[in-house]
């Protein structure tokens, strides 16, 4: 089995690792009450999805 002959440096190690970062939470305001919300999913606020009560939510 191959080994490597020289320890990578951290700067190449980070080098390597630039495009591991996190992107940002893509959000939409909800139609019906207002607060941000992750598209395509039940808003936590008020409980509607699509126009109608999905989950009994707090109300407005």
């Amino acid at each position: 089995m191959a080994h490597p002959k020289r320890r990578s440096s951290n700067s190449r190690t980070g080098k390597r690792r630039t495009h591991w970062k996190l992107k940002a939470v893509n959000t939409t305001a909800c139609p019906n009450c207002g607060s941000t919300r992750i598209p395509h999913r039940v808003c936590g606020n008020c409980g509607y999805y699509n126009g109608r009560e999905v989950i009994e939510g707090e109300g407005i």
